[in-house]
């Protein structure tokens, strides 16, 4: 399954620290209208690590029912447990989930090569398309390329959310991995590298920012060329440095309520957004346009 285009890293909507079931429902389908390539639920930006398992249950059932085959639809699955990662790989196969994104171990910093028999295992057990994620920041483990390599040729495996911020391992992995491989992804992890990992001949970006602007994110994703890409790229900048103000997924969560959005507060250990970051995304939000021609 060969992904490309903008697919949106979904928030996880709260209302008094409860699950927002209705207000899913209106984020995906809000997605969906804006024909967004795809969706994925209990990621990072969902706060999958603060979700209870009857939550994440209900949240990829509604998925599922929602989008309807309409698009692919991944599911976060990876933990620092091999075991628990299969586990909730085998509940994302049996729900109806068209793939799984599966991070790195984290906390525990394996080795490379106790990430690549994370992987190998993975994929010996469940027979379902995977995603590797690789964000250094988060999980403390780089993904070496030479690795990455590795886990590449192994079943299963159809590409990479590629998170590390390193543009050098960018083009590493594009040109030993993604060049010429038609069964393998590699897509942007962070939205402000989605133009230089497009014009790298990289296939687009799983996204925090299309959350708010599916469109604005596909259009850059769709650019007929390259010169279309870098403008559209330049007009969403603003927008990528104000959701970067704090922890992702404040800043979102933030920008979505503010303009009338199913999502609420996060939840802890991710607290409200600082008063003064605030005002700034608020002021943003009141005078920002970005460009809005579809080239396709």
């Amino acid at each position: 399954m060969k992904l490309t285009g903008t697919i949106t890293a979904l928030v996880t909507p709260f209302k008094n620290n409860e699950l927002d079931k209705v207000g899913l429902r209106q984020n995906i389908r809000f997605q969906l209208e804006n024909e967004i390539d795809g969706i994925v639920v209990l990621g990072t930006t969902g706060e999958a690590p603060t979700l209870t398992s009857e939550e994440e249950e209900i949240i990829l059932r509604i998925a599922v029912e929602e989008i309807r085959g309409k698009v692919p639809l991944l599911v976060g699955t990876g933990t620092y447990s091999t075991e628990a990662t299969i586990q909730n790989t085998k509940k994302a196969k049996e729900l109806g989930a068209d793939g799984a994104l599966v991070i790195s171990p984290y906390y525990n910093r394996p080795t490379q090569e106790g990430i690549y028999q994370h992987f190998a295992t993975l994929t010996q057990k469940v027979p379902f398309p995977i995603y590797i994620y690789n964000n250094p920041i988060r999980t403390g483990a780089n993904i070496k390329t030479e690795t990455l390599e590795k886990i590449a040729a192994l079943p299963y495996v159809f590409g990479v959310k590629e998170t590390s911020g390193n543009i050098l391992q960018i083009q590493e992995v594009l040109q030993k991995i993604g060049h010429g491989n038609k069964n393998f992804s590699v897509i942007s992890g962070d939205d402000i590298f989605t133009y230089p990992l497009l014009a790298l001949g990289g296939d687009g970006v799983i996204s925090v920012a299309s959350n708010l602007f599916p469109k604005e994110m596909k259009n850059l994703t769709q650019a007929a060329t390259l010169e279309e890409a870098k403008e559209i790229h330049f007009s969403l900048l603003p927008l990528f440095e104000v959701l970067g103000l704090e922890t992702n997924p404040i800043p979102i969560k933030t920008a979505m309520a503010l303009s009338g959005m199913p999502a609420g507060p996060c939840r802890l250990p991710l607290c409200s957004m600082n008063g003064q970051n605030k005002a700034k995304l608020e002021t943003f939000l009141k005078t920002y346009k970005p460009k809005m021609e579809v080239f396709v």
